[in-house]
């Protein structure tokens, strides 16, 4: 990645600019992985928000700079399900429970067979949602998939094939 990151940002720099050239390249897609994970455009920002602060502070621990983009996935990730886990809690312990109500742009903006395949997607296992949101959303390879999620990368075929099983399962022929 060093030899990436040189190609990309110009000659060999220090931290910050290190820092900014992943920035440039991850930003993105680390947004559309949190915001598919957390279901909220706000907390994904937040969520890849820390994650490169947390880059930052620990820069100087990597190993290897070419595990960056790895170690800010799995951070986003790890952070994710920590405000999925905080969520459940809230809606164990409702306080006047205040029903959220879709927007009439979100309405309008999400077709029937949109709003198929999510709920279908969010109804899979932990696991299996993971590998997918990794596969489609972010496109990385089985092995990118595995040292993100720091399992093996049959274990992500296996997730993979089993998510895409159940998938077609409830979501039938589509027209």
């Amino acid at each position: 990645m060093m030899a990436d990151m040189a190609g990309e940002c110009g000659a060999p720099f220090g931290r910050e600019e290190q820092l900014e050239c992943l920035f440039r390249s991850e930003y993105a897609s680390l947004l559309r992985f949190a915001c598919f994970l957390v279901d909220d455009p706000t907390i994904g920002e937040e969520l890849v928000q820390e994650a490169f602060v947390r880059s930052y502070q620990a820069w100087d621990r990597l190993r290897e700079p070419a595990a960056a983009p790895a170690y800010l996935r799995s951070t986003v990730l790890n952070l994710a399900r920590s405000r999925l886990r905080r969520r459940r809690v809230i809606r164990r312990h409702p306080v006047a429970a205040v029903r959220d109500v879709a927007s009439a742009e979100d309405v309008a903006l999400l077709r029937e067979d949109q709003r198929a395949v999510l709920e279908a997607l969010r109804s899979l296992p932990r696991r299996q949602r993971e590998c997918l949101a990794l596969r489609f959303y972010l496109g990385l390879s089985g092995t990118e998939i595995a040292q993100t999620l720091q399992i093996s990368p049959g274990s992500v075929k296996s997730h993979t094939h089993r998510a895409m099983g159940t998938l077609a399962a409830r979501l039938g022929p589509r027209r």
